[in-house]
């Protein structure tokens, strides 16, 4: 949609076709550059068809209203659009009870399903006082649709999502990941359901109480809950990327609510995630990547043979991007007191994760990852998956976070995870101490 849109600017007419379900998203992609009316013509096939008689059934059929949508002469709405939202909204938007305004966010489409916690002016400024960054400031645009996320606007979501002021920094250095990451805008607007997975490292994690160990990615704890869910709304309402009209993820994840974990740096045998990328361990960091699913099993032994062999025994073939492999503490100990390194691991998965050719050629006329390949060609006897990614610098990470017990996990699909520093402000100290005990003291029963 975008390069049309460049087309038209060069005084050239051009038409978008698109899936039939998915034209709400191409006029909104339209409509973020300024030219809401751009002609699309709807089409039936599924984008990621593969069956060319379908394919090429499905654009015969609008061969003619391709050719109209050419030539038709513009209407007046379409040489001169009418502005459709008011350049400047007003500042106080409702005024009402706590469940009148949640109905009333809803409708709008500016929440996630779940209940938000109103953002007053009051409840705005004191999640401000978690930088000392300017309201005002723009922290950066974002894809798809190049939202403005200003501090208050990051300040507004954070509020929303019932986090507190001392999650800013964090919050901050999401977006400026949101904003590095090349892929953050395709992702989100995929058919596939990919999740933005945040990984929280240095002492900030510890500050503001992010689960590190048993339970990590469950409900419970308000930092993992609310870091991630305070992303999707901004996701949803700066980045302009809301379900059924410009996220298309045609399964939808669970994990797009939250997906927060701290990596388990006091039980880790190794360099922390931070380090390992150049920064220094009194740093406090948040990492970005964007999963399709989070899968759990029991490794066949938790020596280094059985936990190693469930990982190359257990990749799907046709994964995509990036393989993230989760270790528990006690994994992670078992590996390292066998001369294992984080970098060891990963070539042996790199190596050795395998499919025997005659399987592969079952798949069909390609095996998707980054890249297609033909197995028309003889490739041999076996042919490892992960050399399909080899466009991709890095494509297996070790990450170690969750309690202590025999469970492992994969996060698969994605693209380069980012990472950024998360900065904090002055008066860290006095934030950190008014809001430690904001944690839950349970019933013993």
């Amino acid at each position: 949609m975008y390069d049309s849109i460049v087309i038209e600017e060069n005084n050239t007419p051009t038409i978008t076709i698109a899936f039939e379900h998915f034209v709400n998203d191409a006029l909104s992609a339209a409509s973020s550059r300024g030219m809401p009316v751009i002609r699309v013509v709807p089409e039936t096939i599924v984008s990621e068809s593969t069956v060319m008689e379908d394919i090429e059934a499905a654009i015969t059929a609008v061969a003619d209203n391709m050719i109209d949508a050419l030539t038709r002469p513009l209407t007046a709405e379409e040489k001169s659009p009418k502005q459709r939202e008011p350049e400047h909204p007003a500042r106080i938007v409702f005024k009402g009870r706590l469940h009148e305004v949640n109905r009333f966010f809803y409708q709008r489409g500016w929440t996630d399903g779940l209940p938000i916690i109103p953002p007053t002016e009051e409840a705005v400024a004191e999640m401000l006082t978690g930088t000392d960054l300017p309201a005002d400031h723009l922290v950066a645009e974002l894809e798809p649709r190049w939202g403005k996320a200003t501090v208050e606007r990051i300040a507004v979501n954070a509020a929303m999502a019932g986090a507190l002021p001392t999650y800013m920094p964090l919050l901050i250095a999401g977006v400026q990941a949101l904003a590095a990451n090349p892929a953050s805008g395709m992702m989100a607007a995929s058919t596939g359901s990919f999740s933005p997975f945040w990984l929280i490292n240095g002492p900030i994690s510890k500050d503001i109480h992010v689960n590190s160990s048993f339970g990590a990615m469950s409900p419970g704890n308000i930092a993992n809950a609310t870091i991630g869910r305070a992303m999707g709304l901004i996701t949803k309402n700066i980045r302009g990327v809301r379900k059924q009209i410009e996220d298309m993820g045609v399964l939808g994840n669970p994990g797009k609510y939250t997906m927060v974990a701290a990596e388990n740096e006091e039980f880790s045998p190794w360099e922390s995630m931070h380090v390992e990328h150049g920064f220094q361990k009194e740093d406090s960091t948040i990492t970005l990547t964007f999963p399709q699913s989070f899968q759990q099993m029991v490794p066949f032994g938790t020596d280094e043979k059985g936990i190693l062999a469930t990982v190359i025994n257990s990749i799907t073939p046709a994964r995509m991007g990036v393989f993230g492999l989760v270790l528990t503490p006690a994994h992670a100990k078992s590996l390292a007191d066998s001369g294992w390194t984080k970098k060891k691991i990963k070539d042996y998965i790199i190596e050795n994760a395998r499919v025997p050719m005659d399987q592969l050629k079952q798949f069909g006329p390609g095996v998707r990852g980054s890249i297609f390949i033909d197995i028309s060609e003889d490739q041999g006897d076996s042919f490892s998956i992960f050399r399909i990614t080899q466009r991709d610098p890095e494509p297996v990470q070790v990450y170690v976070f969750g309690g202590f017990g025999s469970w492992m996990g994969f996060l698969q699909g994605g693209p380069q995870p980012v990472m950024k520093k998360a900065e904090l402000p002055k008066n860290w100290d006095m934030l950190v101490a008014q809001y430690k005990n904001i944690v839950p003291s349970y019933v013993r029963y």
